[in-house]
């Protein structure tokens, strides 16, 4: 007969994969290195391969365990999942959840929500990562992860949120200077600031459907929509900007939007978590407050 799947050294495994370190891994645990150890050696004898590289300053995952990696960080979010569903909501949502936001969006729209959870669920801690790149969210070992865009073609757990409007914004100074263009077309002769994390052309919608794509060329490109935000000011150019960077400066009137006829695709806010059909309770209640409170 077939052993049982030895699941302790499973879990311990992921937090290894995590940490990069046994003692990370043993500290995190509440477990001696030794024992540690002993459960990653025990696994590696039972599947014939080695799990990590070790030198005397670095640890990694050997690239044949990396999806192994993964499958054991969702083993383990199932059977956390399960223990809390288990319990069926006897004590409050408890303990640490690991977030990635883009970096923008995470300190305009994010961080004030997280506030407001922190203070209702006083026993859960949060771990706010802020990066406008593609976060592996599995590798990472995120609990959720909000994206704008498409969403990734993965065995993710998806769920829309809500739009995110765009606009085409300019400051009065840029205006008095070069012209207010009146169709989308024009944009291809004026000065335009791009977005490096969603490249290629901007495409416009206007009247009876007509469509209009331009590309950007102009004296800034940034990984970042805030740092576009100086160069607008002073005048340097047009920019194709969400409305959670852009809102208050158009309310101040310190930059315009322009071509009201023509509107840029809105995109959509994503909120993704690994696979598995069961969460912590700490999860589900903050992913039930950030689609609360983020449809806004």
């Amino acid at each position: 007969m077939n052993k049982l799947p030895d699941l302790e050294a499973w879990a311990i495994f992921a937090a290894v994969a995590e940490q990069r370190s046994f003692s990370g891994a043993a500290a995190t645990l509440g477990l001696s290195k030794a024992t540690v150890s002993k459960a990653v050696a025990r696994l590696e004898a039972r599947l014939g391969q080695s799990l990590f590289h070790r030198t005397s300053r670095r640890l990694s995952v050997t690239e044949a365990a990396l999806p192994l990696a993964e499958r054991a960080r969702a083993m383990l979010a199932e059977a956390e999942g399960a223990e809390e569903a288990a319990r069926d909501g006897a004590a409050s949502p408890a303990g640490r959840i690991r977030v990635a936001a883009p970096m923008s969006f995470g300190l305009a729209a994010v961080a004030p929500v997280l506030a407001g959870f922190l203070d209702e669920y006083r026993q859960v801690e949060i771990d706010l990562n802020l990066s406008d790149s593609r976060t592996d969210i599995i590798a990472g070992g995120f609990d959720l992860a909000l994206r704008i865009g498409e969403p990734p073609d993965s065995s993710l757990r998806i769920r829309r949120l809500c739009a995110v409007p765009f606009h085409i914004v300019a400051s009065p100074l840029y205006l008095a200077r070069h012209g207010r263009p009146v169709h989308a077309a024009e944009l291809a002769r004026h000065r335009l600031l791009g977005y490096s994390n969603a490249p290629g052309p901007w495409r416009l919608y206007g009247p009876d459907d007509e469509a209009v794509m331009v590309r950007p060329v102009g004296p800034l490109l940034a990984n970042s929509g805030d740092a576009l935000v100086p160069a607008l000011m002073a005048g340097l150019g047009i920019a194709r900007l969400p409305n959670f960077i852009v809102g208050l400066h158009l309310e101040s009137k310190a930059l315009e939007a322009i071509l009201p006829d023509w509107t840029p695709p809105p995109a959509s806010l994503h909120l993704l978590t690994p696979p598995g059909t069961l969460r912590p309770a700490r999860v589900e209640a903050l992913i039930a407050w950030l689609a609360r409170h983020l449809r806004d």
